[in-house]
């Protein structure tokens, strides 16, 4: 599926379309400012790393932008509930070194009123690694 495509109009839940909003904007200028405001006081967010819970919200989007020259996320299908939303996604991007990757991933809202509460993703992480020459022949 190319890039845009598939709009967000099949997400109904106004903060979670605020949130797709945000975060393409974010992807193209990496100024979290618009991202962050759209999470609760006290918010976690959670990615497949070794470091848990995270409440700096901002220090979370930026540590996950540095890791890419140029990143852009398609949203291809959201289940939602009253209090909780999962964005199922592919997102292409390049890598320092000039790499393109392309990834797939699951993102879970937790919706406090008009706030996110707690947000957890989950990525197939595979594309990131390096196979180092002669591995695996």
């Amino acid at each position: 599926m190319e890039d845009n495509q598939f709009e967000d109009n099949h997400i109904d839940t106004p903060l979670v379309r605020s949130f797709v909003a945000a975060l393409r904007r974010f992807e193209q200028n990496s100024e979290p400012a618009d991202l962050v405001d759209l999470f609760a006081d006290g918010a976690t967010a959670t990615r497949l790393d070794s470091r848990g819970d995270r409440t700096d919200v901002e220090a979370f989007w930026r540590e996950y932008r540095e890791q890419f020259q140029d990143l852009s996320t398609t949203f291809v299908n959201a289940v939602e509930g009253p209090d909780q939303c999962a964005l199922e996604w592919t997102s292409k991007a390049t890598m320092p070194d000039g790499r393109p990757v392309e990834y797939r991933g699951v993102t879970v809202l937790d919706l406090d009123g008009e706030r996110i509460a707690r947000l957890r993703t989950y990525y197939d992480s595979a594309v990131f690694v390096t196979v180092p020459a002669g591995v695996g022949r």
